[in-house]
């Protein structure tokens, strides 16, 4: 007998419904994306294939160009991931030992894990509860004379509090390095994203708003030593083959990753208007559903372009509230379940429970619905009907 059922959301269309605990359809459907697109993905690979030619060749370069363009830099360097664009800008900025970058504990590990690799001292200050992002208002009390850089995240897709940031960095004669690995074609008030600082650092891992078919990153900037300097430092120091000007490693985006991300960057626009779109929807689903007495949805300020590289809404019972969708089969999930501080391989830096309030309380309360550009509305209606089931039973 089969244990496939069909049930019914709010809506007229009819949801297939696997066993209890099967999610009805994927969190990021790469699989759909990749349907939409695999004649040109397939060309672009065949291509690359055919000249192989795999290592530094005219598909990144013509990547890093467009991705320049994209952010309004006049440079951009490819690398292997976006955590190595995090390190590879600390490293260009001489910054290592003894110096400290302060950064939110309300990231991914790569944004604090790159600080510490040059055995440089990651500094947190708090965040923002409504937006995440770092509260450039505690910034002055973590600058000490050591500190040398800010990192600010622009987390979920929407940007930080950049002029605040970036006036204080001014002052202090800091510099700032944008992690934008979940922001590509954001803009702060009419500015793209990466743009903005020192450095701007994207991520090109698969889930990612413009993703790659494996690992993949890009750093922006304005300043053509800078950019030299990058490009040396990410292969082992070099510029001429068995001649090392300085020590480096490799971190070399591949031409299979470019010739693929070429192809999808001239879809980002329109997914990207298909994530806002979907954003809006949920927004005004929660209001038919009445939500909001028991949510709380992502802002989004009206100077900012927010590009919902997650779409993350906030309550007291997020645990029982994801069980209850994961028994419906509605897909989830949680950035981030534990905040940096508190993690094992940062305890070294002494902090302690109840430092970054905002921080830990966001960790224990904030959940990721699907917001991928293929969503359907009644996929939609699906997520928020098991929400409004879970509040009113």
């Amino acid at each position: 007998m089969s244990r496939t059922k069909t049930v019914f959301d709010t809506g007229t269309t009819p949801v297939k419904r696997a066993a209890a605990g099967q999610p009805l359809f994927p969190f990021v459907d790469l699989k759909a994306q990749f349907a939409a697109i695999s004649t040109e993905i397939l060309a672009s690979v065949t291509s690359v294939l055919e000249s192989q030619h795999f290592i530094l060749g005219r598909e990144v370069e013509a990547l890093e160009n467009e991705i320049a363009d994209l952010v309004s830099c006049k440079f951009a360097v490819g690398c292997a991931s976006g955590s190595d664009a995090l390190l590879l800008s600390l490293m260009a900025l001489g910054i290592g030992s003894g110096d400290e970058v302060i950064t939110t504990p309300f990231t991914f590990v790569a944004t604090a894990g790159s600080i510490a690799r040059l055995q440089a001292r990651p500094v947190f200050v708090d965040i923002d509860p409504t937006t995440y992002n770092m509260n450039a208002n505690q910034l002055k009390v973590a600058i000490t004379h050591r500190t040398r850089a800010i990192i600010p995240v622009h987390l979920f897709g929407l940007p930080a509090e950049m002029d605040s940031i970036l006036e204080i960095a001014t002052v202090h004669e800091l510099d700032v390095i944008e992690d934008a690995a979940q922001s590509i074609a954001a803009q702060y008030r009419g500015k793209p994203v990466g743009s903005l600082g020192v450095f701007g650092c994207f991520s090109f891992f698969p889930s990612k708003n413009l993703g790659g078919a494996g690992d993949g990153g890009m750093i922006a900037t304005n300043d053509p030593m800078l950019a030299d300097r990058l490009k040396l430092l990410r292969s082992h120091g070099s510029r001429q083959k068995y001649e090392y000007e300085m020590l480096g490693f490799n971190s070399r985006l591949d031409e299979l990753q470019a010739s693929i991300l070429r192809v999808k960057l001239r879809h980002l626009e329109s997914w990207t208007a298909a994530r806002q779109r979907n954003a809006d929807r949920y927004r005004a689903l929660a209001t038919e559903y009445r939500l909001d007495r028991w949510i709380a949805l992502p802002v989004h300020p009206r100077d900012l372009v927010h590009v919902y590289n997650q779409f993350v809404i906030r309550t007291h019972q997020r645990d029982e509230l994801r069980e209850c969708l994961r028994q419906a089969g509605v897909p989830t999930e949680v950035y981030y379940p534990s905040p940096l501080h508190l993690q094992p391989a940062f305890s070294y830096l002494g902090y302690q429970r109840g430092d970054f309030p905002e921080a830990e309380r966001a960790s224990q309360e904030v959940l990721s619905l699907p917001i991928f550009a293929e969503l359907t509305e009644d996929q939609q209606r699906t997520v928020l009907a098991g929400i409004s089931k879970f509040y009113n039973q």
